[in-house]
């Protein structure tokens, strides 16, 4: 019986819960065994949920439970779940994450940790949502020298600016994803590009074993885009996205940014609109590699953070050591030219 506990009972977290439940039989085969959410972390009681009676408030709950071994941090931000997730780790204990915001300000610290008590911080739902795309970096692609990544990596933004090609002005198509659920009542994280920020750095990281400190990054997001812009690109055959890129240089630097692009129609990510992402991998060996899905939403993130809890206690798992990140603030290199090959121009606003 593999036990688990989930940290955070919001979309992501009760989202962890149904996809174990609706598919139990089928997570329990690839696990090899039976799956139990034992304890849920939250603030809040659920009275009405079939898991009322194994919600905690204590974190102590989780940590001294010796019969718990995965933990799903879902709570997000920087403060408690950065807390917890380095005592579950310094006891053992495997952490996997939906948390961004965690994995690109602490990842080299968590992963260090975790090597060293026999555990792992995996987070495949931090990027993409519920697009295999780490795992397939880490694994598929290991033999490849992987050397640029360039994406669609924020659905909120790709959705707006979807909305803003048929018509719609900025602030309408910002209402529109708010009343359909695609971004939060605050959406400054995803149009100001600080979403799509920090999952380049973590796929840079991946790919080149170098975190990029989020915070040195070239990055704008979208906000002051006009309807004249997006009408001005169409002219020309180009659609306007919300590009993040990291590329390393042959110095070893790191070059990478956040910015909107006139998408050319010959690129692969021209065609992907509304809330999904599209990312595409150049490697020395196997050229571009696309990847494309839903990149939201409660589901597809769930999916990819139980899919972390399956390789982290699968009995048929070969639990190799995970590959560690090294800081990279010295190697972060500003992109220098506004159009980029097999790409587009970057927009000036």
């Amino acid at each position: 019986m593999l036990n688990i506990a989930i940290m955070g009972f919001g979309t992501v977290g009760s989202g962890i819960a149904e996809v174990i439940s609706g598919s139990y039989s089928l997570v329990k085969s690839r696990l090899g065994d039976d799956i139990n959410i034992k304890r849920i972390l939250d603030l809040r009681d659920f009275p009405d949920s079939p898991y009322a009676n194994r919600v905690t408030h204590d974190f102590n709950d989780i940590l001294g439970d010796d019969s718990v071994t995965v933990v799903a941090e879902t709570m997000g931000g920087c403060g408690a779940a950065y807390k917890f997730t380095k005592a579950l780790l310094e006891a053992g204990k495997s952490v996997v994450t939906s948390n961004k915001e965690l994995v690109a300000a602490h990842g080299v610290e968590l992963l260090r940790i975790a090597g060293e008590h026999g555990a792992h911080y995996l987070f495949e739902g931090s990027v993409g949502g519920g697009i295999p795309l780490i795992r397939p970096m880490n694994d598929s692609l290991a033999h490849d020298d992987i050397t640029e990544i360039t994406g669609i990596l924020n659905g909120t933004t790709n959705f707006i600016l979807s909305q803003m090609g048929s018509g719609m002005s900025f602030d309408e198509a910002l209402a529109e994803a708010k009343r359909l659920g695609y971004a939060e009542c605050d959406p400054t994280a995803d149009i100001d590009g600080h979403d799509a920020c920090r999952k380049i750095c973590i796929l840079a990281a991946v790919a080149f074993g170098v975190l990029i400190p989020s915070g040195s990054v070239h990055c704008r997001g979208i906000r002051g885009l006009m309807s004249e812009n997006i009408a001005a690109a169409a002219e020309k055959n180009r659609a306007v996205k919300l590009i993040a890129r990291a590329k390393r240089l042959p110095d070893g630097k790191i070059e990478a940014e956040v910015a909107p692009y006139e998408v050319v129609m010959s690129s692969p990510l021209y065609s992907v609109e509304g809330v999904f992402n599209g990312v595409l991998l150049h490697g020395t060996m196997t050229g571009d590699v696309m990847f494309y899905g839903r990149g939201a939403g409660s589901l597809p993130t769930a999916s990819a953070v139980v899919a972390d809890i399956i390789e982290c206690g699968s009995k048929h798992s070969c639990n190799k050591p995970q590959r560690l990140w090294e800081e990279g603030a010295g190697l972060y290199a500003a992109p220098e030219s506004g159009t980029v090959i097999g790409l587009g121009d970057r927009i000036e606003i």
